[in-house]
Parts: C-alpha cells; structure tokens; sequence
C-alpha cells in the first residue's frame, strides 16, 4: 500500500537525484481531474509563476456527455455552497466570475471532445459551466446525471504554455490523455500537435 502523493513521489524523485533538492507546488489541479501539474525546483521560481498565473495558457481536453455543435466561451458567475458544492449563481457579489473557453474537435451523437482553455481558476469551474449548458463531463459523479459513471471523471490537464520566469523563453508543456476509454472513441491522433518546438 502506498500513501504517497504526486508531490512526496516527486520530492522523491529528485531527492535520489541529490539529497537537498526541493519541490515546491506551484499550482494544483481539482479532484478527480488528471494530467500535467507544475513544480518548481526553488521558491524564487514557485512565486515568480505563481504572481503571474493569470498569464499562463492553461489547456485541457474533456469528453462530454451528448453533441456539442459549436465552440462558445462561457461566462458565468460561480458560487460555492457551505457543503463544498459549487453552483452557477445570478449573484455577481456572491459568486466569481469564470470564463471558460471551448472548441469542439469531435464528435457524435452521445458525447463530444472539447479542447479547452480556462481564462480564470475557479474551483471545479470547468465541470460546472459544462454541466450548466446540458453537457456534464463523462465520469463526473458529482455536477453529471449519473449516466457515465462507469468511466473516471474524463478531464485532462493537457497544456501549460508560460515565459520562463528568468529566461523569458516560451515554455510549452503537453501531456496526452490515455489510450483507454472512452478517449478511444476519438481520433486523438488527428488534433495532437507533436510538432511544437520547446515541447517537454
């Protein structure tokens, strides 16, 4: 049995490496939700991106439940319940503003693959405005309808693209999502760009 996190395995790994490397957590990702995630290798670097998140292009896939027929940017205002619960509010004091960006790359007749770029990091943001407009994440147990809970919650963290805090270079970051389903019912070869150059 294994009780590490991404962050204890991380700062594992680099400990091997040598004993007095240090990890710090940049940015996190909401429960449920896989793929990339950001450390940084000292605080100078962790609060230099961090002061500058809003200017981070931060990209993910999701397979959502039925057809998506055009490509939109939400904006709603999101409030969260004493519960945890975070729900789409007319309450523009309450609630905080979150814009979500979408394009759809595929899909059918029970669900569609969207490529999305958030424009704010608002808790569960994604899954919310999604479920809002009729098309929850497939697997999500918790803003879903309960129809495709059979699959985990099927939202990938897919790009970070950011200027090096030092060197001002353009840093590009992609992970892929797996080859399982219900991912496997979409062509991901034809919308993965593997040509990028400075592509870790």
């Amino acid at each position: 049995h294994n009780d590490l996190n991404l962050y204890d395995e991380v700062k594992e790994y680099e400990k091997k490496k040598n004993p007095r490397n240090k990890i710090f957590i940049v940015h996190r990702l909401d429960k449920d939700t896989s793929g990339l995630v950001l450390f940084a290798k000292n605080e100078k670097i962790k609060y230099a991106l961090q002061n500058n998140w809003d200017k981070v292009v931060r990209k993910y896939y999701a397979v959502v439940e039925k057809e998506v027929l055009e490509n939109k940017t939400l904006i709603n205002y999101l409030q969260e319940s004493k519960t945890g619960e975070v729900f789409v509010t007319n309450n523009k004091v309450m609630g905080k503003k979150s814009i979500t960006k979408y394009e759809v790359l595929s899909k059918n007749n029970k669900c569609s693959l969207l490529d999305i770029e958030i424009k704010t990091g608002r808790k569960n943001q994604i899954r919310v405005q999604l479920a809002n407009m009729g098309n929850p994440i497939v697997g999500d147990k918790r803003y879903g309808n309960g129809s495709q809970t059979r699959f985990p919650l099927c939202l990938w963290a897919t790009e970070l693209r950011f200027a090096h805090p030092v060197s001002g270079k353009e840093m590009v970051f992609r992970v892929y999502p797996p080859e399982v389903a219900p991912w496997t019912l979409f062509d991901m070869d034809a919308f993965l760009n593997i040509t990028i150059k400075n592509c870790y």
